[in-house]
């Protein structure tokens, strides 16, 4: 008995050494700049002033503003599950040539800067581009289909991964009892997709609802979401009071909505369960499938397509006069400091962001895998995980906005330091990383470090020989995605970002807002070298074939 209490004392211990370090940043990077989000919101002058927030969640342009938030992601997401299925289908089902290349290519808009993805439409549908007389520019139409743009590889990535696991067999089998196609796909296997389907929708229903560089690019102040709204509250009429009350709302709504999607995929649905047992597989007509995904590839090519042939165009024809002007600060002094330099900020900021995102997710996931032995470590484990999952449900504008507030004074006076942009972004990556490292460390089996404990090898010698041989390619792929999303970063580090050390995506923001044919050039040359860098990052982390990356 005193032995078994001695032992788990010892895993309390080894689990709480590990713990420590992850809670320790949550609280000061997170907890501490949610908290003084609140607190402004509610204690503006040191009183509680309840009365503030609701004068302000009064203001008819905050409705007009929630409720363009609340239909334009709703459209969003019903476009990017209506376009996504099919290529779900025929890219994990399907033996298409070229398919792993294709996955590749559909999944480049997902790590594309949104400050990138705005510039690439305005370019589309601009007066001057090729789909100018759809007379789309700066409507709503053009931010949904940005959205849909940026987030149909989720769709594509995550109910494909679950389709690819289906017995196709058992649907087969249906298939020859007289359903046809569409039957077995309506009755038998969406049922069994359920999960999947609703668990892509509602991250897609997150990341639309919270977009930030999409909306502020190509809605500007007209049409504003709650996120950009922070911003031009924040940055603009510097109503702070108020910045803070729009964000606890989204914080608020955002965790409903993830506590919702979560006790949707959880529950289960009879009909689901039959499909399981009956017949898991698909047998949907191939051509359509391939046919609307050759449609959706070209609809993803389009605005990149013209993002680079707009690079290149120049005053006299055709010529590379745009990115030889990414040495200089661009006309009437738009920038501090050339593009250039802001790229060498980038890169530098991308890989400590993705260092510390990495190392956090690391230990993150060995806290909340490791088999728990008693009801105690079990519970201890469900809090940590809890908590250690608090950032998924802020967005990165509200985390700037609470950095800004926050982390200004003393003892946790960051406003000069380097660190504070890499950690917002390593805060932003973070979930990448955990989606991507968890379900592996999750399938290891335990009993082999059990083995390896057994014939007397530390705990880090057994992580040395049992998890990284499976965890490698995992690891070199989340510290791709966390480097490509940290690299196009905006939502925190346009709040962050100092005006002597900007990043890529801040200073194409800057060149788009000041008028003048070389300054849009610029700033078209300069989003083609940031996503050529996130695109070449993706494209080589899709050939790790690292499933959980598809664990969005």
């Amino acid at each position: 008995m005193a032995g078994h209490h001695h032992a788990l004392t010892r895993r309390l211990l080894t689990l709480a050494g590990l713990a420590v370090g992850p809670v320790l940043v949550l609280g000061v990077f997170f907890v501490l700049p949610v908290s003084g989000m609140v607190a402004l919101g509610f204690w503006p002058d040191g009183a509680f002033d309840p009365g503030g927030v609701l004068e302000v969640l009064a203001r008819p342009r905050v409705h007009r503003v929630a409720w363009f938030t609340v239909w334009s992601a709703s459209a969003a997401t019903l476009l990017s599950v209506v376009l996504g299925m099919p290529a779900a289908f025929a890219l994990h089902r399907l033996a298409i040539p070229g398919r792993r290349l294709v996955r590749a290519a559909l999944l480049v808009p997902f790590v594309l800067p949104t400050v990138v993805v705005g510039v690439a439409f305005r370019e589309l549908l601009g007066e001057s581009g090729p789909l100018g007389f759809l007379g789309l520019d700066g409507t709503p139409v053009a931010i949904i289909a940005g959205l849909v743009f940026f987030n149909v590889a989720v769709v594509v990535r995550a109910v494909g991964a679950a389709w690819e696991s289906l017995d196709p067999r058992p649907g087969e089998a249906a298939a020859a009892l007289g359903a046809t196609p569409w039957q077995v796909f309506r009755t038998v296997t969406l049922p069994a997709l359920r999960p999947a389907v609703v668990g892509a929708a509602s991250v897609v229903f997150l990341f639309c609802a919270t977009a930030f560089g999409i909306v502020l690019t190509l809605g500007g102040v007209r049409y504003a979401t709650v996120e950009t709204e922070i911003y031009l509250l924040t940055t603009t009429l510097f109503d702070l009071q108020a910045a803070a009350a729009l964000s606890v709302l989204q914080l608020l709504v955002v965790t409903v909505l993830l506590a919702l999607a979560a006790r949707l995929r959880a529950v289960p649905d009879p009909s689901a369960h039959r499909a399981v047992v009956r017949a898991r597989g698909v047998r949907v007509p191939d051509v359509p499938a391939v046919a609307a995904t050759g449609v959706l590839l070209l609809a993803v090519a389009a605005p990149i397509a013209t993002l680079v042939a707009g690079s290149l165009q120049t005053t006299e024809g055709w010529g590379l006069d745009n990115y030889r002007a990414l040495t200089t600060t661009g006309d009437d002094g738009a920038l501090l400091v050339p593009v250039t330099e802001a790229l060498v900020t980038s890169l530098r900021t991308a890989v400590d962001a993705t260092w510390m995102a990495l190392l956090f997710g690391l230990v993150v996931g060995i806290v909340v895998t490791r088999r728990s032995h008693t009801r105690t470590e079990r519970r201890v484990r469900s809090v940590l995980d809890g908590f250690f999952m608090l950032p998924l449900g802020v967005s990165a504008v509200t985390l700037g906005f609470g950095f800004l507030i926050t982390l200004d004074r003393p003892p946790v006076d960051l406003r000069d330091s380097a660190l504070l942009v890499p950690i917002a972004q390593a805060l932003v990556a973070l979930p990448l990383v955990v989606r991507t490292i968890v379900p592996v460390l999750a399938g290891i089996d335990d009993r082999q470090r059990q083995a390896a404990a057994s014939l007397g090898a530390t705990p880090w010698r057994a992580l040395l020989t049992v998890d990284l041989p499976a965890l490698w390619k995992p690891l070199v792929a989340a510290s791709g995605f966390a480097f490509a999303v940290s690299l196009g970063e905006f939502g925190a580090t346009a709040f962050l970002a100092r005006d002597e050390r900007p990043t890529v995506p801040v200073v194409i923001f800057r060149l788009i807002g000041h008028p003048g044919e070389m300054n849009y050039g610029m700033a078209l040359a300069a989003s083609v070298v940031l996503a050529a860098a996130t695109a070449v990052v993706v494209l080589a982390v899709e050939r790790l074939r690292v499933p959980s990356v598809g664990a969005f």
